[in-house]
C-alpha cells in the first residue's frame, strides 16, 4: 500500500538509510519505523509517496531482496 503522509505525526520520524546506499549514489532508500508500520521512500524524493508496510511484509521483503 502507498500513502502520501502529511501531518505533524510523520514529521518526527527518524528515517535510516541504507548501508547499501551512498551519498553520491543514485539509488538511495530510507526507511522509518512506526509502532505498527515500516514506511520507505525514496531519499532524493523525500515529499513523494511514501510504501507503507506491515513489520511482517517489510521482513518479507527483505527476505526477497536478500535472495
Amino acid at each position: 500500500m502507498s500513502i502520501k503522509p502529511s501531518g505533524e505525526s510523520l514529521s518526527a520520524l527518524t528515517w535510516v538509510r541504507s548501508t547499501y546506499s551512498t551519498n553520491d549514489g543514485p539509488n538511495c532508500v530510507e526507511v522509518a519505523h512506526t509502532p505498527g508500520t515500516v514506511l520507505v521512500r525514496d531519499s532524493k524524493r523525500p515529499e513523494d509517496t511514501r510504501l507503507t508496510l506491515t513489520p511482517r511484509a517489510w521482513i518479507g521483503f527483505v527476505d526477497f531482496a536478500a535472495a
